[in-house]
């Protein structure tokens, strides 16, 4: 009878991170499905980009009251985590406070823990009053489950950060009162002010409470965790690889397509015989694809971004377009992307493969006019704390616009005539450029 309850712990922490890998599993698989491209070179420099950027939070704080605030949240979750391994740890060997033998070392952890768990109460109710209450514009443009999401997870953490507290707390009491198996260790800062409200209790009582709190706060994080898969909260996780494969290019440096690249070569060498044969695997080989309008025209590391997205909002307040009044929002290029791409994986789910579902993120998801306001300016890409380019995906459902449907707006198609003709964007022959000067 005295192992049962190290089972139930067991089989629940097995359950939990069993479906949290299925789903994860889904993920990568749905990742997968963008096109290749490599981004294996300069280690050193990705390496530095992610322990500044995800690690160091160094993009976030450039805002300085969100930054700060998600700093404390962020080393909360990541610091206190370090009390999870050792409720892990007593919940399958049955033991209590493992990790005592540390002695003063021990204290200062507890005591640290305690602090931020404080510090991340006070954030987390901040930041519930900038999304609710002072409905900052970015926030308050959010409607339905995304505006949802981002309340619940605020309430995840201060129940979590509550019961960790109140655990705390009655171990306090249980220590002081010389209960068998709870024997004097931790420092608790905090807890111990939350102690006295149990005074007069027994310790059956006191135990119960303590135990009550111990498995609720465990089971909290287990459903927490699963919780990120269909959450924008997934970025907890994929913030890391997606600031280590961010592009390293100069942010105005954009792609040349390999096909296009070798017509336009071919056609400026002089020795180069336009009629002859093409190559044996050029000739089977089928044609690509010019652009994107679906997200599996897309790369992974596109597909990566799409997951990684916060919802934050800094993007689209920082469009010159959005500014203006045009329909284009940064934010909802990621936050369509990844919809799509959801919708593709549970097709697959559902099916074994792909089935035609007579959708594509061009039109359905994203319209023309949205992707012709922008202005290719970067500045969605510069504001990004996790090195997402809704940039990227825009240029790339242009092209299949342009190259493939010939969907151009007037002005373009204007402009691009102009350069075929008079090799410059204006209408004026190239022997009339000059008429200006005799005037």
């Amino acid at each position: 009878m005295q192992y049962i309850p190290n089972i139930i712990f067991i089989i629940a922490l097995i359950a939990g991170i069993g479906y949290f890998t299925k789903n994860i599993r889904k993920v990568i698989r749905n990742i997968r499905l963008g096109k290749d491209v490599d981004r294996t070179d300069n280690k050193k420099e990705r390496f530095n980009n992610m322990a500044r950027i995800a690690f160091g939070q160094s993009k976030m704080v450039r805002r300085p009251i969100s930054g700060i605030l998600h700093v404390v949240v962020y080393l909360g979750f990541i610091i206190i985590n370090i009390e999870v391994l050792e409720i892990i740890i007593d919940g399958i060997l049955g033991t209590h406070r493992i990790f005592a033998f540390l002695g003063g070392f021990y204290d200062f952890l507890i005591g640290s823990f305690e602090i931020l768990a404080l510090l991340v109460l006070v954030s987390v109710f901040i930041f519930w009053i900038r999304r609710n209450v002072i409905n900052i514009k970015r926030f308050k443009t959010l409607k339905g489950w995304p505006k949802n999401d981002g309340n619940i997870i605020l309430y995840f953490e201060v129940v979590l950060m509550t019961l960790f507290l109140t655990m705390n707390g009655a171990d306090f009491q249980l220590q002081s009162l010389g209960a068998e198996h709870y024997a004097k260790a931790g420092a608790y800062p905090v807890s111990q002010y939350i102690a006295p409200l149990f005074n007069g209790m027994s310790e059956a009582s006191l135990i119960l409470v303590e135990r009550g709190a111990w498995w609720m706060h465990i089971i909290g994080i287990l459903i927490f965790l699963n919780y990120l898969y269909f959450s924008k909260h997934l970025h907890i996780l994929l913030a890391f690889p997606n600031t280590y494969f961010g592009d390293l290019k100069p942010k105005g440096q954009m792609d040349n397509l390999e096909a296009v690249t070798k017509e336009v070569m071919l056609m400026m060498d002089p020795n180069a015989d336009p009629f002859a044969a093409p190559a044996e695997d050029e000739a089977e080989a089928e044609p690509e694809k010019f652009g994107a309008s679906d997200v599996t025209d897309l790369n992974w590391v596109q597909l990566l971004n799409s997951y990684t997205c916060t919802e934050c909002g800094r993007c689209t307040s920082e469009c010159p377009a959005n500014q203006t009044g045009k329909k284009l929002s940064p934010r909802k290029i990621m936050m369509d992307t990844r919809d799509r791409l959801q919708e593709v994986g549970d097709n697959i789910d559902k099916n074994g493969s792909f089935v035609d579902d007579g959708k594509q993120l061009l039109n359905d998801y994203i319209t023309p006019e949205e992707l012709w306001a922008c202005t290719s300016c970067n500045a969605c890409v510069e504001a990004c704390p996790v090195s997402i380019s809704p940039l990227s995906i825009i240029l790339d459902m242009r092209r299949y616009l342009v190259m493939e449907q010939s969907a151009a707006p007037t002005d373009l198609n204007n402009m691009m005539s102009n350069i075929e003709n008079n090799g410059a964007p204006w209408p004026f022959n190239q022997m009339d450029r000059l008429n200006w000067s005799q005037e």
